[in-house]
């Protein structure tokens, strides 16, 4: 096996990680199925609750990001104990790297959590009668927002399938860990959602925001590479 610098062989090693996933997730339709429903059940509840009461657009982006949150920890913490169950885990140890298995792992995750985000945000957009000023912030949010999110839980999701039982650990580890990316997305999508009297100074007001969540999603994913071969392979 090369070495895992030459950029091809991990390349088309996660590639091929990635691709398993995908297919096993197209023939059973498992974990994106149980998201949409899970997803289009926490927003019907909402809708329930609120009724047509006039929210804020604080309330509004953090009613949002809790469902994102929920949907998150719901549908990627068996991102890993899916090969436990195969008992495939021990195959992609012995074929692959570390290194590819993260990347096609955190790959998945971010398409997975991204569709049914997408679906969520239309959704609650809808039901709710939100008017999004500023559409590309929006999607931009969404997107740093889902990165961040994929690549914490693809570690901890790693770190939990070597416990018994630990599928419900990830809401625990989970939440603590996001409260800087939770607190910027909600920032920002409040700004997306609020008429402005400029676009410039919108996206001026949301840099910073923007900024600590490109950061946190590579922070985490370069940590992240540094500890998967160790949590990998133990």
């Amino acid at each position: 096996m090369n070495a895992p610098n030459q950029s091809p062989n991990w390349i088309f090693g996660a590639a091929a990680v990635f691709w398993k996933d995908f297919r096993l997730e197209f023939r059973n339709k498992s974990v994106l199925g149980t998201l949409i429903i899970f997803v289009l059940s926490t927003l019907f509840i909402v809708l329930f609750a609120i009724g047509r009461r006039d929210l804020s657009p604080e309330i509004e982006a953090g009613l949002l990001w809790i469902i994102v949150l929920f949907t998150a920890a719901l549908g990627l913490g068996r991102t890993f104990l899916s090969e436990q169950e195969r008992s495939t885990g021990m195959f992609l140890r012995l074929h692959t790297q570390g290194i590819m298995v993260y990347f096609g792992k955190l790959l998945f995750s971010f398409l997975t959590i991204l569709c049914a985000n997408s679906i969520s945000v239309i959704v609650y957009l809808i039901l709710l009668s939100i008017e999004v000023s500023l559409t590309g912030l929006f999607v931009l949010t969404m997107i740093l927002g889902t990165l961040g999110l994929a690549g914490a839980t693809t570690l901890l999701a790693a770190i939990i399938s070597q416990t018994a039982r630990g599928g419900p650990l990830l809401p625990v580890l989970l939440f603590p860990l996001l409260i800087p990316l939770l607190l910027s997305a909600v920032e920002v999508t409040q700004i997306s959602i609020t008429v402005q009297p400029s676009v410039e100074r919108a996206w001026s007001a949301a840099t910073g925001s923007l900024i600590t969540m490109g950061s946190f999603s590579g922070v985490v994913i370069a940590a992240s590479v540094l500890l998967f071969d160790y949590v990998w392979e133990e």
